[in-house]
């Protein structure tokens, strides 16, 4: 059965999702290569799903925020970087059907990190007081 802190992790990844793409577009308008633009707009979206997650999903709001956010960027880099280079691989591979939709192709590599991200955080990220994993309980 699926957890109700995985629910909320992918409703945060949804909306984290729709902040990506704002900012891809956004760089991609100012001058910003696909690239260089994904770079700006995964950091922007991690940030702001790192803020959700640690309120809502996890309820861990003990901990420092810089450490924590470190340990959440740090974490999630592995899935951050499936996310990143199945965007680039679609980017590079098929542009006659990405390049003109970048956000298809930045749907894609959000689903292909989306376990990874879950569980390294639940793992590495947001842990109680007592050490003990905060998403093993539901």
């Amino acid at each position: 059965m699926i957890s109700a802190r995985f629910i909320r992790f992918a409703l945060v990844g949804a909306a984290g999702f729709v902040v990506d793409s704002a900012c891809l577009m956004i760089a991609l308008g100012l001058g910003a290569n696909f690239l260089e633009g994904r770079a700006i707009s995964y950091l922007t979206a991690a940030t702001f799903t790192w803020s959700l997650n640690r309120c809502w999903t996890f309820d861990i709001t003990s901990e420092s925020y810089f450490w924590q956010w470190v340990k959440f960027i740090s974490a999630n880099a592995v899935g951050g970087m499936i996310n990143y280079c199945v965007y680039a691989i679609l980017m590079i591979a098929v542009p006659a059907h990405f390049v003109g939709f970048p956000v298809l192709a930045v749907a894609v590599g959000s689903g292909a990190g989306l376990l990874v991200n879950f569980t390294l955080s639940k793992r590495f990220v947001f842990i109680s007081e007592t050490g003990r994993d905060v998403a093993a309980g539901g």
